[in-house]
């Protein structure tokens, strides 16, 4: 069954879609958002993480919960690496993606859910700026 297209749900569609490539809490949304209410911005994520455009995801250490717009073109297919310091996500290179997929099939057994899987790490440029300030 198709979800009512309404005004809020269609401009947090726009808005996840141009944040495709982030993880944002619902608090971020709401505020980048004013227009639309906080328990709109709620109810619409948790309707879009059963139909599958929004993942939700929990980061180590922390009790709150991020989304991620999963419905992008350049999201499917692709794993996904999470800065766990500024939050960024990354797509992982498809040639890199398809070793590593094929390296754990081969030596586990194992198949990945791609659609469902993220890789939690530091980025080059959080890492660079650690290291600059010790």
């Amino acid at each position: 069954m198709q979800a009512y297209m309404t005004q809020p749900r269609k401009r947090l569609l726009n808005y996840l879609h141009r944040h495709a490539d982030e993880t944002l809490s619902a608090a971020q949304i709401s505020r980048d958002l004013p227009e639309i209410s906080v328990s709109a911005v709620y109810r619409n994520l948790s309707a879009l993480e059963q139909d599958g455009s929004v993942r939700k995801l929990a980061k180590n250490g922390s009790r709150e919960v991020f989304y991620q717009y999963m419905k992008a073109e350049e999201c499917r297919d692709h794993l996904h690496l999470s800065c766990k310091k500024c939050g960024k996500t990354f797509h992982m290179d498809e040639a890199e993606t398809e070793a590593l997929l094929d390296s754990i099939a081969q030596l586990e057994g194992f198949t990945v859910d791609r659609g469902d899987t993220v890789l939690y790490g530091v980025c080059e440029r959080c890492a660079e700026n650690k290291e600059k300030v010790e």
